[in-house]
Protein backbone atom coordinates (compact mmCIF):
# COMPACT_ATOMS: atom_id res chain seq x y z
CA UNK A 1 0.00 0.00 0.00
CA UNK A 2 2.81 2.74 -1.09
CA UNK A 3 0.00 5.45 -1.37
CA UNK A 4 -1.26 4.96 1.78
CA UNK A 5 1.07 6.58 4.34
CA UNK A 6 -0.87 5.87 7.04
CA UNK A 7 -2.02 2.38 6.44
CA UNK A 8 1.85 1.99 5.96
CA UNK A 9 2.75 3.40 9.62
CA UNK A 10 -0.47 1.67 11.19
CA UNK A 11 0.96 -1.91 9.71
CA UNK A 12 4.00 -1.72 11.15
CA UNK A 13 2.82 -1.04 14.25
CA UNK A 14 0.41 -3.54 14.63
CA UNK A 15 3.52 -6.27 13.01
CA UNK A 16 5.31 -5.54 16.28
CA UNK A 17 1.98 -5.54 18.66
CA UNK A 18 0.17 -9.23 16.77
CA UNK A 19 3.79 -10.86 17.74
CA UNK A 20 3.71 -10.20 20.95
CA UNK A 21 -0.18 -10.83 21.31
CA UNK A 22 0.86 -14.61 19.63
CA UNK A 23 3.27 -14.79 22.23
CA UNK A 24 1.10 -13.90 24.91
CA UNK A 25 -1.60 -16.35 23.09
CA UNK A 26 0.65 -19.58 23.62
CA UNK A 27 2.32 -18.70 26.58
CA UNK A 28 -1.35 -18.48 28.62
CA UNK A 29 -2.66 -21.98 26.98
CA UNK A 30 0.64 -23.50 27.92
CA UNK A 31 0.18 -22.01 31.76
CA UNK A 32 -3.36 -23.31 32.40
CA UNK A 33 -2.10 -26.48 31.09
CA UNK A 34 0.93 -26.91 32.95
CA UNK A 35 -1.69 -25.65 36.14
CA UNK A 36 -4.01 -27.78 35.80
CA UNK A 37 -3.42 -30.64 33.15
CA UNK A 38 -6.98 -30.33 32.54
CA UNK A 39 -7.91 -30.11 28.49
CA UNK A 40 -11.21 -28.80 30.05
CA UNK A 41 -9.62 -26.15 31.29
CA UNK A 42 -7.64 -24.79 28.34
CA UNK A 43 -11.17 -24.79 26.53
CA UNK A 44 -12.46 -22.22 29.89
CA UNK A 45 -9.61 -20.16 29.17
CA UNK A 46 -10.95 -19.55 25.87
CA UNK A 47 -14.07 -19.24 27.08
CA UNK A 48 -12.68 -16.23 29.28
CA UNK A 49 -11.16 -14.74 26.71
CA UNK A 50 -14.30 -14.95 24.03
CA UNK A 51 -17.45 -14.55 26.15
CA UNK A 52 -17.08 -10.54 26.43
CA UNK A 53 -17.08 -10.49 22.25
CA UNK A 54 -20.42 -12.98 22.16
CA UNK A 55 -22.12 -10.26 24.96
CA UNK A 56 -20.90 -7.17 23.45
CA UNK A 57 -20.40 -8.07 19.93
CA UNK A 58 -23.63 -7.00 18.32
CA UNK A 59 -23.63 -3.67 20.21
CA UNK A 60 -20.19 -2.23 19.57
CA UNK A 61 -20.62 -1.51 16.21
CA UNK A 62 -23.37 0.73 16.81
CA UNK A 63 -20.70 2.90 18.93
CA UNK A 64 -17.99 2.72 16.35
CA UNK A 65 -20.57 4.17 14.11
CA UNK A 66 -20.67 7.36 16.61
CA UNK A 67 -17.45 7.65 18.22
CA UNK A 68 -13.87 8.73 16.43
CA UNK A 69 -12.22 5.49 15.78
CA UNK A 70 -8.82 6.30 15.91
CA UNK A 71 -9.11 7.91 19.66
CA UNK A 72 -10.79 5.05 20.45
CA UNK A 73 -8.34 2.51 19.44
CA UNK A 74 -6.09 4.48 21.29
CA UNK A 75 -7.74 3.95 24.60
CA UNK A 76 -8.18 -0.27 23.64
CA UNK A 77 -4.61 -0.33 23.07
CA UNK A 78 -3.85 1.01 26.46
CA UNK A 79 -5.84 -1.05 28.47
CA UNK A 80 -4.49 -3.93 26.56
CA UNK A 81 -1.14 -3.10 27.55
CA UNK A 82 -2.20 -2.28 31.33
CA UNK A 83 -4.03 -5.94 31.33
CA UNK A 84 -0.90 -7.59 29.71
CA UNK A 85 1.31 -6.06 32.15
CA UNK A 86 -0.53 -7.20 35.16
CA UNK A 87 -0.38 -10.36 33.94
CA UNK A 88 3.52 -10.37 33.41
CA UNK A 89 3.77 -9.10 37.17
CA UNK A 90 1.54 -11.86 38.89
CA UNK A 91 3.17 -14.59 36.94
CA UNK A 92 6.63 -13.09 37.24
CA UNK A 93 6.59 -12.87 40.95
CA UNK A 94 5.18 -16.74 41.05
CA UNK A 95 1.56 -15.68 42.57
CA UNK A 96 -0.16 -16.16 39.33
CA UNK A 97 -3.38 -18.27 39.90
CA UNK A 98 -5.76 -19.85 37.34
CA UNK A 99 -8.39 -18.12 38.37
CA UNK A 100 -6.66 -14.58 37.71
CA UNK A 101 -5.52 -16.09 34.58
CA UNK A 102 -9.35 -16.28 34.01
CA UNK A 103 -9.95 -12.97 35.10
CA UNK A 104 -7.58 -11.10 33.22
CA UNK A 105 -8.38 -13.16 30.02
CA UNK A 106 -11.86 -12.04 30.45
CA UNK A 107 -10.66 -7.89 30.96
CA UNK A 108 -8.71 -8.53 27.83
CA UNK A 109 -11.72 -10.06 26.02
CA UNK A 110 -13.98 -6.71 26.98
CA UNK A 111 -11.43 -4.68 25.24
CA UNK A 112 -11.00 -6.66 22.10
CA UNK A 113 -14.49 -6.77 21.64
CA UNK A 114 -14.41 -3.06 20.97
CA UNK A 115 -10.78 -2.85 19.60
CA UNK A 116 -11.16 -5.45 17.19
CA UNK A 117 -14.29 -4.01 14.91
CA UNK A 118 -12.32 -1.01 15.28
CA UNK A 119 -9.16 -1.71 13.74
CA UNK A 120 -11.30 -3.43 10.94
CA UNK A 121 -13.08 0.18 10.57
CA UNK A 122 -10.13 2.05 10.80
CA UNK A 123 -8.60 0.29 7.93
CA UNK A 124 -11.20 1.23 5.68
CA UNK A 125 -11.09 4.97 6.90
CA UNK A 126 -7.45 4.63 5.50
CA UNK A 127 -7.71 3.27 2.71
CA UNK A 128 -11.00 3.62 1.10
CA UNK A 129 -14.10 1.00 -0.90
CA UNK A 130 -11.32 1.04 -3.83
CA UNK A 131 -8.29 -0.79 -1.98
CA UNK A 132 -10.13 -2.48 1.17
CA UNK A 133 -9.41 -6.21 -0.38
CA UNK A 134 -6.28 -5.85 -0.35
CA UNK A 135 -5.59 -4.01 2.88
CA UNK A 136 -7.66 -7.05 4.36
CA UNK A 137 -5.29 -9.66 2.48
CA UNK A 138 -2.24 -7.57 4.01
CA UNK A 139 -3.66 -7.28 7.53
CA UNK A 140 -4.48 -10.89 7.14
CA UNK A 141 -0.90 -11.42 5.71
CA UNK A 142 0.50 -9.75 8.78
CA UNK A 143 -1.68 -11.83 11.48
CA UNK A 144 -0.94 -14.73 10.40
CA UNK A 145 3.10 -13.76 9.96
CA UNK A 146 2.68 -12.69 13.66
CA UNK A 147 1.24 -16.26 14.07
CA UNK A 148 4.04 -17.46 12.89
CA UNK A 149 6.40 -15.70 14.63
CA UNK A 150 4.58 -15.34 18.03
CA UNK A 151 4.24 -18.89 18.41
CA UNK A 152 8.25 -19.75 17.38
CA UNK A 153 9.42 -16.84 20.04
CA UNK A 154 6.67 -17.90 22.54
CA UNK A 155 7.72 -21.64 22.79
CA UNK A 156 10.75 -20.62 23.07
CA UNK A 157 10.97 -17.97 25.21
CA UNK A 158 8.29 -20.24 27.69
CA UNK A 159 10.86 -22.92 27.61
CA UNK A 160 13.85 -20.81 28.55
CA UNK A 161 12.06 -17.73 30.64
CA UNK A 162 9.12 -18.82 31.27
CA UNK A 163 5.24 -17.08 30.53
CA UNK A 164 5.80 -14.37 32.66
CA UNK A 165 8.43 -13.07 30.13
CA UNK A 166 6.41 -13.94 26.98
CA UNK A 167 3.46 -11.39 29.10
CA UNK A 168 5.80 -8.77 29.36
CA UNK A 169 7.57 -8.61 26.06
CA UNK A 170 3.32 -8.72 24.78
CA UNK A 171 2.74 -5.09 27.20
CA UNK A 172 5.75 -3.52 25.78
CA UNK A 173 4.43 -4.70 22.24
CA UNK A 174 1.75 -2.20 22.85
CA UNK A 175 3.37 0.57 22.67
CA UNK A 176 4.09 0.70 18.87
CA UNK A 177 0.62 0.73 18.23
CA UNK A 178 0.48 3.81 20.10
CA UNK A 179 2.53 5.74 19.04
CA UNK A 180 1.79 4.92 15.25
CA UNK A 181 -1.98 5.81 15.82
CA UNK A 182 -0.95 9.02 17.37
CA UNK A 183 1.30 9.78 14.13
CA UNK A 184 -1.25 9.27 11.32
CA UNK A 185 -2.69 12.11 9.53
CA UNK A 186 -6.04 12.70 10.01
CA UNK A 187 -6.57 15.04 7.18
CA UNK A 188 -6.10 12.11 4.80
CA UNK A 189 -8.25 9.75 6.48
CA UNK A 190 -11.86 9.56 4.84
CA UNK A 191 -14.59 10.97 6.70
CA UNK A 192 -16.98 8.19 8.39
CA UNK A 193 -20.36 8.28 7.72
CA UNK A 194 -21.62 8.46 11.49
CA UNK A 195 -25.30 7.16 12.82
CA UNK A 196 -25.62 9.26 16.17
CA UNK A 197 -29.37 8.54 16.10
CA UNK A 198 -29.18 4.88 16.40
CA UNK A 199 -29.52 3.12 19.86
CA UNK A 200 -27.64 0.67 20.92
CA UNK A 201 -30.44 -1.78 20.35
CA UNK A 202 -31.82 -0.40 17.26
CA UNK A 203 -28.34 -0.37 15.99
CA UNK A 204 -28.19 -4.33 16.06
CA UNK A 205 -31.51 -4.38 14.56
CA UNK A 206 -30.34 -3.11 11.81
CA UNK A 207 -27.21 -5.01 11.23
CA UNK A 208 -29.26 -7.89 11.47
CA UNK A 209 -31.42 -6.93 8.92
CA UNK A 210 -29.04 -5.68 6.60
CA UNK A 211 -27.05 -9.61 6.67
CA UNK A 212 -30.74 -10.84 6.52
CA UNK A 213 -30.84 -8.70 3.46
CA UNK A 214 -27.92 -9.10 1.13
CA UNK A 215 -27.69 -12.55 0.11
CA UNK A 216 -23.99 -12.22 -0.16
CA UNK A 217 -23.72 -11.37 3.03
CA UNK A 218 -25.69 -13.41 4.90
CA UNK A 219 -23.65 -16.04 3.27
CA UNK A 220 -20.08 -14.97 4.53
CA UNK A 221 -21.68 -14.67 8.11
CA UNK A 222 -22.84 -17.38 8.49
CA UNK A 223 -20.25 -19.12 7.13
CA UNK A 224 -17.77 -17.44 9.57
CA UNK A 225 -19.67 -18.01 12.06
CA UNK A 226 -20.43 -21.88 12.21
CA UNK A 227 -16.92 -22.38 11.32
CA UNK A 228 -15.18 -20.22 13.69
CA UNK A 229 -16.96 -21.45 16.35
CA UNK A 230 -17.45 -25.36 15.71
CA UNK A 231 -14.52 -26.02 13.62
CA UNK A 232 -11.74 -23.24 14.07
CA UNK A 233 -10.84 -24.37 17.38
CA UNK A 234 -7.17 -24.43 17.24
CA UNK A 235 -6.48 -22.18 20.13
CA UNK A 236 -7.70 -25.00 22.62
CA UNK A 237 -6.69 -27.95 19.86
CA UNK A 238 -2.93 -26.98 19.38
CA UNK A 239 -1.79 -27.37 22.71
CA UNK A 240 -3.26 -30.68 23.38
CA UNK A 241 -2.17 -31.90 19.91
CA UNK A 242 1.48 -31.19 21.13
CA UNK A 243 0.62 -32.60 24.73
CA UNK A 244 -1.87 -35.19 24.49
CA UNK A 245 -1.34 -36.49 20.70
CA UNK A 246 2.32 -35.85 20.01
CA UNK A 247 3.33 -36.54 23.61
CA UNK A 248 5.78 -33.68 23.49
CA UNK A 249 6.21 -30.01 25.10
CA UNK A 250 6.00 -26.48 24.32
CA UNK A 251 8.67 -26.38 21.59
CA UNK A 252 6.49 -28.44 19.34
CA UNK A 253 3.47 -26.72 20.39
CA UNK A 254 5.09 -23.59 19.08
CA UNK A 255 6.56 -25.53 15.68
CA UNK A 256 2.52 -26.56 14.80
CA UNK A 257 1.44 -23.42 15.53
CA UNK A 258 3.78 -21.71 13.32
CA UNK A 259 3.55 -24.11 10.41
CA UNK A 260 -0.31 -23.62 10.60
CA UNK A 261 0.45 -19.24 10.60
CA UNK A 262 3.00 -19.93 7.60
CA UNK A 263 -0.46 -21.94 5.76
CA UNK A 264 -2.33 -18.93 6.73
CA UNK A 265 0.46 -16.70 5.23
CA UNK A 266 0.33 -18.14 1.97
CA UNK A 267 -3.30 -17.82 1.67
CA UNK A 268 -3.50 -14.44 2.68
CA UNK A 269 -0.79 -13.63 -0.29
CA UNK A 270 -2.94 -15.88 -2.50
CA UNK A 271 -6.07 -13.58 -1.26
CA UNK A 272 -3.93 -10.69 -2.21
CA UNK A 273 -3.63 -11.11 -5.32
CA UNK A 274 -6.83 -10.52 -6.40
CA UNK A 275 -8.41 -6.96 -6.81
CA UNK A 276 -12.17 -7.87 -5.11
CA UNK A 277 -13.51 -9.74 -2.57
CA UNK A 278 -14.90 -13.95 -3.72
CA UNK A 279 -17.55 -16.03 -2.25
CA UNK A 280 -16.38 -18.60 -4.37
CA UNK A 281 -12.88 -17.87 -2.60
CA UNK A 282 -14.70 -17.81 0.62
CA UNK A 283 -16.65 -21.74 0.01
CA UNK A 284 -13.16 -23.28 -1.73
CA UNK A 285 -11.77 -22.31 1.64
CA UNK A 286 -14.58 -23.58 3.69
CA UNK A 287 -14.07 -27.05 1.41
CA UNK A 288 -10.44 -27.20 1.82
CA UNK A 289 -10.20 -26.30 5.63
CA UNK A 290 -12.73 -29.04 6.64
CA UNK A 291 -10.99 -31.43 4.28
CA UNK A 292 -7.62 -31.03 5.83
CA UNK A 293 -8.76 -31.27 9.16
CA UNK A 294 -10.70 -34.21 8.16
CA UNK A 295 -6.97 -35.75 7.08
CA UNK A 296 -5.37 -34.54 10.08
CA UNK A 297 -7.84 -36.31 12.96
CA UNK A 298 -5.82 -39.67 12.83
CA UNK A 299 -1.88 -38.38 12.60
CA UNK A 300 0.12 -39.22 15.15
CA UNK A 301 3.09 -38.47 13.30
CA UNK A 302 4.81 -35.32 13.68
CA UNK A 303 6.07 -34.72 9.88
CA UNK A 304 2.17 -35.66 8.98
CA UNK A 305 0.88 -33.01 11.82
CA UNK A 306 2.44 -30.37 10.54
CA UNK A 307 1.94 -30.55 6.43
CA UNK A 308 -1.51 -30.93 6.91
CA UNK A 309 -1.72 -27.96 9.43
CA UNK A 310 0.38 -26.27 6.76
CA UNK A 311 -2.49 -26.60 4.25
CA UNK A 312 -5.15 -25.83 6.76
CA UNK A 313 -3.62 -22.57 7.41
CA UNK A 314 -4.22 -21.81 3.36
CA UNK A 315 -7.78 -22.35 3.27
CA UNK A 316 -8.41 -21.06 6.36
CA UNK A 317 -7.29 -17.07 5.51
CA UNK A 318 -9.56 -17.90 2.30
CA UNK A 319 -12.68 -17.86 3.77
CA UNK A 320 -11.72 -15.77 7.06
CA UNK A 321 -10.11 -13.03 4.49
CA UNK A 322 -12.69 -12.70 1.95
CA UNK A 323 -15.67 -13.14 4.47
CA UNK A 324 -14.74 -9.86 5.95
CA UNK A 325 -13.85 -7.85 2.77
CA UNK A 326 -17.61 -9.17 1.51
CA UNK A 327 -19.44 -7.79 4.69
CA UNK A 328 -17.80 -4.30 4.76
CA UNK A 329 -18.33 -3.72 1.01
CA UNK A 330 -21.62 -4.81 1.00
CA UNK A 331 -22.71 -2.53 3.60
CA UNK A 332 -24.21 1.09 3.24
CA UNK A 333 -21.65 3.77 4.57
CA UNK A 334 -23.59 4.90 7.69
CA UNK A 335 -23.20 0.70 8.43
CA UNK A 336 -19.68 0.18 8.19
CA UNK A 337 -18.41 -0.09 11.53
CA UNK A 338 -21.56 -2.44 12.48
CA UNK A 339 -20.26 -4.26 9.60
CA UNK A 340 -16.82 -4.17 11.32
CA UNK A 341 -18.74 -5.63 14.42
CA UNK A 342 -20.87 -7.84 12.55
CA UNK A 343 -17.90 -10.24 11.58
CA UNK A 344 -16.09 -10.02 14.63
CA UNK A 345 -18.90 -11.27 16.20
CA UNK A 346 -18.98 -13.95 13.59
CA UNK A 347 -15.76 -15.21 13.91
CA UNK A 348 -15.50 -14.69 17.96
CA UNK A 349 -19.02 -15.04 19.17
CA UNK A 350 -19.30 -18.51 19.14
CA UNK A 351 -16.30 -19.29 20.16
CA UNK A 352 -16.51 -19.55 23.98
CA UNK A 353 -19.26 -22.54 22.95
CA UNK A 354 -16.55 -23.59 20.51
CA UNK A 355 -13.68 -24.24 22.87
CA UNK A 356 -15.46 -25.86 25.63
CA UNK A 357 -16.79 -28.39 22.88
CA UNK A 358 -13.55 -28.83 21.95
CA UNK A 359 -11.91 -29.37 25.05
CA UNK A 360 -14.91 -31.60 26.13
CA UNK A 361 -14.58 -33.59 22.45
CA UNK A 362 -10.82 -33.98 23.52
CA UNK A 363 -11.23 -35.41 26.97
CA UNK A 364 -14.18 -37.81 25.50
CA UNK A 365 -12.58 -39.25 22.29
CA UNK A 366 -8.54 -37.29 21.36
CA UNK A 367 -8.24 -34.45 19.59
CA UNK A 368 -9.56 -36.74 16.20
CA UNK A 369 -12.79 -36.72 17.87
CA UNK A 370 -12.61 -32.85 17.72
CA UNK A 371 -10.91 -32.50 14.16
CA UNK A 372 -13.45 -35.07 12.77
CA UNK A 373 -16.42 -32.97 14.08
CA UNK A 374 -14.78 -29.75 13.01
CA UNK A 375 -14.59 -30.81 9.26
CA UNK A 376 -17.55 -32.80 8.44
CA UNK A 377 -19.48 -29.36 9.93
CA UNK A 378 -16.67 -27.06 7.60
CA UNK A 379 -17.51 -29.54 4.94
CA UNK A 380 -21.23 -29.21 5.97
CA UNK A 381 -22.02 -25.56 5.61
CA UNK A 382 -19.95 -25.04 2.58
CA UNK A 383 -22.24 -27.08 1.21
CA UNK A 384 -25.29 -25.42 2.45
CA UNK A 385 -23.12 -22.15 1.16
CA UNK A 386 -23.22 -23.43 -2.77
CA UNK A 387 -26.79 -24.65 -2.54
CA UNK A 388 -27.81 -20.83 -1.21
CA UNK A 389 -25.73 -19.64 -4.28
CA UNK A 390 -27.12 -21.94 -6.48
CA UNK A 391 -30.56 -20.74 -6.14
Amino acid sequence: MRKHRNYRLYFSGQAISFTGTWMQQIAASWLVLQLTHSALAVGALALAQLLPVTVLGLFVGTLIDRLDIRRTAMVCEFLSMIAAAALAVLTLLGVITVWELYFLAVVQGVINAVDGPARHALIFQMVGPEDLHNAVSLSSSLGTVARILGPAIGGVVVALAGAGVCFAINSASFLSVLVTLLALDTAKMLAPVRDRTATILGGARDALRYVRGSQRAGIAFAVVFVLATFSFNFNVLLPLVAERTLHRGAQTFGLIAALFGAGALCGALINATHGIASLRRLLIGAIGFGAFELALAPQRSLLLVCALLFATGIFYTLWGTNALSVLQLEAPEHLRGRAASLYFFAFQGGAPLGGLLAGWLTAVGGTRLAFLIGGTISLGMAALGVARLSR
